[in-house]
C-alpha cells in the first residue's frame, strides 16, 4: 500500500514509526512531517489544514490509504473530501468529528442518550454566562466550545476567575471562533484517565489505556497544556472499570451517532474522570491523543495498519489486537515559556546517541533540521518514550534519556507517572 499520514507532531511521528514497520507498506509519506518523521517517511511540505493540497498530492501519488492525525483537518472535512475522491481514509467525517469540534454538541448528545457526564450549561452571551456562574459550586469549569489546541479550558477556583474566563472567551475573543460559544460545567472529582477505542461505525474495539498529564508543572500545577507526558496502562482503569466505560459511555455513543445519522469511524478518545470505580465523560477527542499515542504504540504487538484499514472498511467485528505486557511512559520536552510565549530555533544536541542506545524512542513533535542540526520549532518539541516491565522502570529509563539531551532552552515535568508508581 501507498500510505499518507497527515500531520507533523509527536502523535504523527509515532504513527509513522509504527506504520513503517508494516509489511503491507510500499511507500509512506507524511504531510507536513518533521525532522524526526523524515527517518520513517517521505515528508512533503503540505500543511495538515491544506485540504486541497493534501487531496491533490494523494491523487498525484496514487495514495491507497490516508491516516489523518490531527483534529483540525478532521473537523474541516478532510475525510469527506478524500472519500468523495475515492481515496480510503482513517478518521471520522466532519459530521462525526463534531464530538471534538463542538463541546456543546457532545454535552447535548450525552444528555439525550443518558451518557454520564458533568452537569452543564451552554452560552453565547456573557451576561447569561455570568449569571449561571454566580452561586455555582466551586471549582467550576469553563470551556471554549470549539478547537483550542488543548488550551480552551479553565478550572476556576473562584467565581471571579470563572467570570474572567468567560469574559476572555465571549467578549475578548481570546480563542476566536472556537470561543464564540462556551460550556460551563461542574467540576468532576476523581482520577483522570484516557480511554481509546477503534470504531467502525458500529463495532468498538478497545485499545490499551493511558493517563495524560495536562498541567505544565510538577504536582499538576500551572496552566493546562496539550499534554506534558503520559503512561500506559493506567492502573485506575481495571478490567471492571474498562467494561463499565464500554457499556455506559463508548458503546452508547457509537449507537447514538449512528442513530443521529453521523456514524463514527476512526479512533474515539474518551477523556474520563473516575471516582470510586465509576467513570464519567469529561470530553471526547476524535483522534489519537498526543502524547498518549506515543506510549500506546510502543506497547502494540500487532500490525497497526490492518486495524486502521479494518476500521475504515467497517469490519472490526472480525478483528483483534495484541499488546505487550510491558508498560510505557512518555516525557514531553517543551520549549521554556510554553504554554505561553516561547522562542523558536534553539539547537538540540545529543539525540543521535539516544537513537543508537535502543533504550528509548525519541518521537519528534515540533522540530526542524538545519544544516544537520535539530532545532526546536514549537512549544512541545520531543516525546522521550521508554518501554519496560514496570512504569517505575520506564520512568527511570525515560528520565535518564532526558538528562542526556543537550538543550538548555528546553524543560520537562519531573513527575510523569508518579501517581501510578505511588
Amino acid at each position: 500500500m501507498r500510505v499518507l499520514v497527515v500531520g507533523g507532531g509527536g502523535r504523527e511521528h509515532a504513527l509513522c514509526w509504527t506504520i513503517a514497520a508494516s509489511p503491507l507498506v510500499e511507500a509512506l509519506f507524511c504531510a507536513p512531517g518533521n525532522a524526526g518523521i523524515s527517518a520513517d517517511a517521505v515528508c512533503v511540505p503540505i500543511p495538515a489544514e491544506d485540504l486541497d493540497g493534501i487531496l491533490r498530492f494523494a491523487r498525484e501519488e496514487s495514495i491507497d490509504f490516508v491516516v489523518v492525525g490531527p483534529e483540525a483537518p478532521l473537523v474541516a472535512g478532510l475525510v469527506d473530501r478524500l472519500e468523495e475522491a475515492g481515496i480510503k481514509a482513517f478518521g471520522p467525517t466532519a459530521a462525526a468529528a463534531r464530538l471534538e469540534g463542538s463541546k456543546a454538541f457532545t454535552k447535548d448528545l450525552c444528555a439525550r442518550h443518558g451518557i454520564p457526564t458533568a452537569a452543564y450549561g451552554r452560552f453565547t452571551e456573557l451576561g447569561a454566562a455570568e449569571a449561571f456562574i454566580e452561586g455555582r459550586p466551586l471549582p467550576v469549569v469553563v470551556k471554549a466550545d470549539g478547537l483550542a489546541a488543548g488550551k480552551g479550558v479553565t478550572i476556576a477556583e473562584t467565581h471571579d476567575e470563572a467570570r474572567a474566563a468567560a469574559r476572555e472567551m465571549l467578549a475578548e475573543e481570546r480563542f476566536g471562533d472556537a470561543g464564540r460559544e462556551i460550556v460551563i460545567e461542574e467540576f468532576l472529582a476523581g482520577e483522570e484517565a484516557s480511554f481509546f477505542a477503534l470504531v467502525d461505525g458500529e463495532t468498538a474495539l478497545p485499545l490499551a489505556t493511558a493517563q495524560d498529564h495536562k498541567r505544565v508543572g510538577d504536582g499538576d500545577t500551572g496552566p493546562n497544556t496539550g499534554g506534558m507526558g503520559a503512561y500506559s496502562p493506567a492502573p485506575v482503569v481495571t478490567e471492571e472499570v474498562a467494561e463499565r466505560i464500554m457499556a455506559r459511555i463508548v458503546r452508547p455513543t457509537v449507537a447514538a451517532m449512528k442513530a443521529e445519522g453521523a456514524p463514527f469511524k476512526g479512533v474515539l478518545y474518551a477523556g474520563l474522570m473516575i471516582e470510586e470505580g465509576e467513570p464519567r465523560l469529561l470530553e471526547y477527542n476524535v483522534r489519537f491523543g498526543d502524547p498518549e499515542c506515543q506510549a500506546l504504540l510502543v506497547r502494540l504487538a500487532s500490525d497497526l495498519l490492518p486495524a486502521l484499514v479494518a476500521t475504515a472498511d467497517g469490519v472490526l467485528d472480525m478483528f483483534d489486537l495484541r499488546w505487550h505486557d510491558d508498560a510505557a511512559l512518555t516525557v514531553v520536552m517543551a520549549t521554556k515559556g510554553y504554554p505561553g510565549d516561547y522562542a523558536r530555533g534553539s539547537a538540540i544536541r545529543g539525540l543521535d546517541a539516544l537513537s543508537a542506545s535502543g533504550d528509548v524512542n525519541v518521537f519528534h513533535a515540533g522540530t526542524t533540521e538545519e544544516d544537520g542540526t535539530i532545532r526546536a520549532a514549537g512549544g512541545r518539541v520531543l516525546g522521550i518514550t521508554a518501554r519496560a516491565p514496570t512504569i517505575a522502570t520506564a520512568q527511570r529509563l525515560a528520565y535518564r534519556a532526558v538528562d542526556r539531551i543537550d538543550w538548555p532552552e528546553g524543560f520537562c515535568r519531573r513527575d510523569i507517572g508518579a501517581r501510578a508508581i505511588d
